[in-house]
């Protein structure tokens, strides 16, 4: 053996030599057929995931360092184990690609990190007077399905509009079944109230169809039978309701009206554009379909930054459609990799056709860049948005089963003395922190409520949210909650959960936040519909950012209890009585509450507050027995 042979053997291996090494072993016994491969760590941790129509070639390209770019350097360098898997075909490999990536999430990957379901309009078809709602998840309730929809805002503006349009109930079963009056939903337009007789069964099932039609893309037929329907009502001299077919019109015009973009002939379709800066990508997708906008979603993609766009949106694509259906087409503004084989793939599953298209002119090459200018605002914003908060959005997504972050929370909470000068409060706050100029304070007004904080927060929540109603029904504002946090335990929620129901909201989330034993702070414990009450561990960052909510809101009530309380010292009816000045005065109001239970105390009663001699309890006691 030569000398320098011996020499190249005395040196110690690099760490790319070490993983190619591992590699050649494996590549001896490897099969030339399509396939999965995975390279490990050395704790067997997966470092990454790739497909091949032929697995001995690429699998072999890895051990020839000069043609490899340095990310795939450093992982080869990190290797010291491979697993495969054998498939029939390419496609097959790429569908097990995307699930092992999901499944392990390797670091040399492109992770989408999307483990949110998408919103779907569903119109129930397993009671007589069918449900229309927003439904996530698996669909297993019979009914027709409409969407995805880009957010839990875009299908709730559609929702609202569908109900202005269509009038179908929205409200659970078992709350239809218990109705003996008509809900708010009937007097503001959006229900014909099936619950209690108002429209038959016959009339109630067109307005179904009617809503499963418009929501299939047929808008023009709709609205020519409607105008029919409104002409005919008007010869035969029923204006009542040539008038609401008239306003149901309208509504469905401004739905029209209402889709900012618009491409003729698009129909079903996704619009796919990415942006990248400093090494990280945003991905702007938006949902098309029947013609109609069904909103805008943004993703940020976990990968490294030497990844190509090309190789970025095959992975993306492959991850993003593992559980949807696509539509027949998909607009790009980039070229992809394995675009025969993905568009065979997609295919399959969605059982019709499925192209990718980079257009290169026209409304579609517009609409492309429409998307990609605001994927590249939202990864600006994204870049800029301060991270300690949005981790623990983040995390009170998790621990309450959002569908998404929560862009505004609204905690609400009650502040009185048995009943006197009673205030409900409202903070809300959001990824800047808290929003103090949309604090809102509310008087209490009902004679019922006093003392009763089960019935204050009823008033409350009914006024806050009727309001939104009446001057933001599209929920465009930014004031309507994502999350509602309010102070108490079940029976609470129970009494939220009853108003949020009556004023047709069952799809805000509501959760009561309690003190634990002794209300010691740091063992609170949360109150959910349909789960059991649980607590957060002690050192739970997300922990003490609801108990600083819950705070805050304590603290604006107290504050607003207090001004109307002192406010209230001045006006007390106490002014004209001997030898009361300012301090005394209070001291009766914070003791009895009001100036009617201090006009009916006892003289003892009186004796006892803290300042009040024996001779000032009897001046008291004496002037209101002489003025009653």
């Amino acid at each position: 053996m030569s000398e320098d042979r011996m020499q190249k053997l005395k040196r110690p291996r690099t760490g790319f030599e070490t993983g190619a090494a591992v590699l050649r072993v494996q590549i001896k016994t490897m099969p030339s057929q399509p396939g999965v491969y995975r390279m490990v760590d050395d704790k067997g941790g997966a470092l990454y995931v790739g497909k091949a129509k032929d697995l001995k070639k690429r699998v072999s390209s890895y051990t020839q360092r000069a043609r490899l770019p340095h990310r795939l350097q450093r992982m080869v360098a990190q290797t010291r184990g491979l697993e495969i898997v054998v498939t029939r075909t390419e496609a097959e490999a790429l569908l097990l690609e995307a699930n092992f990536i999901q499944r392990f999430e390797p670091p040399f990957n492109l992770l989408l990190l999307d483990d949110k379901s998408y919103p779907y309009i569903l119109i129930t078809r397993d009671h007589d007077f069918p449900q229309i709602l927003k439904h996530r998840g698996a669909k297993k309730r019979k009914g027709w399905y409409f969407g995805p929809f880009a957010s839990a805002g875009a299908v709730n503006e559609t929702l609202t509009l569908l109900q202005r349009g269509f009038m179908l109930r929205n409200c659970s079963d078992s709350f239809f079944a218990n109705r003996t009056r008509p809900c708010l939903q009937y007097h503001i337009k959006r229900c014909t109230a099936p619950c209690v007789g108002k429209v038959t069964k016959e009339d109630y099932a067109k307005q179904v169809e009617e809503a499963c039609s418009f929501l299939k893309g047929k808008n023009q037929e709709i609205q020519k039978q409607l105008a029919a329907e409104m002409e005919q009502s008007s010869d035969a001299l029923d204006f009542e309701l040539a008038a609401k077919l008239r306003d149901r019109i309208r509504v469905l015009t401004s739905m029209q009206a209402r889709q900012d973009i618009h491409v003729a002939g698009l129909k079903d379709a996704d619009i796919i554009a990415l942006h990248q800066h400093a090494g990280r990508t945003a991905i702007q997708v938006f949902f098309f379909r029947a013609d109609r906008n069904y909103g805008a979603r943004t993703f940020f993609p976990s990968h490294d930054k030497q990844l190509p766009v090309g190789e970025i949106l095959s992975a993306f694509l492959a991850q993003f459609y593992a559980d949807k259906i696509a539509p027949p087409s998909i607009l790009l503004n980039h070229k992809t990799n394995d675009a025969e084989i993905l568009e065979q793939v997609l295919s399959e599953q969605a059982q019709h056709n499925v192209a990718l298209i980079v257009p290169k002119r026209g409304d579609k090459k517009h609409i492309l860049e429409h998307a990609r200018k605001n994927a590249e605002e939202a990864l600006a914003r994204r870049m800029s948005e301060h991270s300690e908060q949005a981790k623990l959005l983040g995390r009170v997504a998790d621990i309450f089963g959002l569908a998404e972050v929560p862009r505004r929370i609204e905690v609400y909470d009650n502040s009185h003395i048995s009943g006197s000068n009673a205030v409900g409060a409202m903070i809300a706050a959001g990824p800047d922190g808290f929003l103090k100029k949309t604090y809102r304070k509310f008087n209490i007004r009902s004679a019922k409520g006093e003392g009763d904080d089960y019935a204050m927060m009823d008033e409350v929540l009914t006024r806050r949210f009727r309001r939104l109603i009446d001057e933001d029904p599209m929920r465009q504002s930014g004031l309507w909650p994502d999350l509602v946090l309010i102070d108490g335990g079940q029976g609470q929620l129970g009494k939220v959960l009853a108003v949020m129901q009556e004023l047709g909201l069952p799809d805000i989330a509501v959760v009561g936040i309690a003190k634990g034993p002794d209300r010691n702070a740091g063992r609170e414990r949360f109150f959910m519909e349909g789960r059991a009450p649980f607590s957060l561990p002690p050192d739970d960052p997300a922990l003490y950012y609801l108990q600083r909510l819950r705070d805050e809101a304590h603290r604006f009530a107290i504050g607003a209890h207090r001004s109307k309380r002192i406010k209230a010292i001045g006006q007390s009816g106490l002014e004209d009585v001997p030898g009361i000045g300012a301090l005394r005065k209070r001291a009766l109001l914070h003791h009895f509450g009001s100036a009617k239970a201090v006009a009916g105390a006892g003289l003892e009663e009186l004796s006892r507050v803290p300042g009040i001699s024996h001779s000032v309890a009897q001046k008291i006691h004496d002037y209101f027995r002489e003025r009653g």
